[in-house]
């Protein structure tokens, strides 16, 4: 990565128009140190706490965070899993949750509740709110948020980005 931050440099792209997908410390650093900040992708508001303190306050801090708008905590949690199975098979994100004590029982069975629950906002539009503020209360500058939900992959969700652009405004 540092060989493509110099090869971004000699081009002349300037470090202050660039963010970088930034999951680890070292990642976290160079952020801070070579672009204008980092997006953290499957992070917890623990892990943006974290990510700030090796940042410092200058740099932008983007993390994202899934939301599923549902209030059932079975349906809820079983949308969040479809969308969580590709990441438990990933080792750096393994990695990285296992630093915020998830062990390999939270990596079983589409991820436990524990997991589920620390990774996605959901619930009532309240429970909501108070989870992406956890993340600016940690330190993003924005939240970057994906909506998840039961339907194919390729489908833009228009409705639920109303409900949650009504939901946080």
């Amino acid at each position: 990565m540092v060989g493509y931050l110099d090869a971004l440099d000699a081009a002349g792209v300037p470090a202050g128009r660039r963010v970088l997908a930034a999951l680890g410390p070292k990642m976290l650093e160079l952020s801070r140190d070579r672009a204008a900040g980092a997006h953290p992708y499957l992070v917890t508001p623990e892990h943006t706490a974290r990510a700030r303190e090796i940042m410092g306050e200058g740099p932008l801090l983007a993390p994202e965070t899934k939301v599923v708008l549902d209030t059932d905590p079975h349906s809820a949690r079983a949308k969040a899993r479809g969308s969580l199975a590709v990441y438990l098979g990933l080792p750096n994100y393994i990695k990285a949750l296992r630093q915020f004590g998830f062990t390999d029982d939270d990596f079983t069975d589409g991820g436990s509740d524990r997991l589920v629950d620390a990774l996605f906002a959901w619930g009532d539009d309240d429970r909501i709110r108070e989870r992406i503020g956890a993340f600016r209360s940690a330190g993003a500058d924005h939240v970057a948020l994906q909506v998840v939900d039961d339907q194919p992959r390729d489908s833009l969700p228009r409705a639920d980005w109303r409900r949650l652009a009504d939901l946080l405004s």
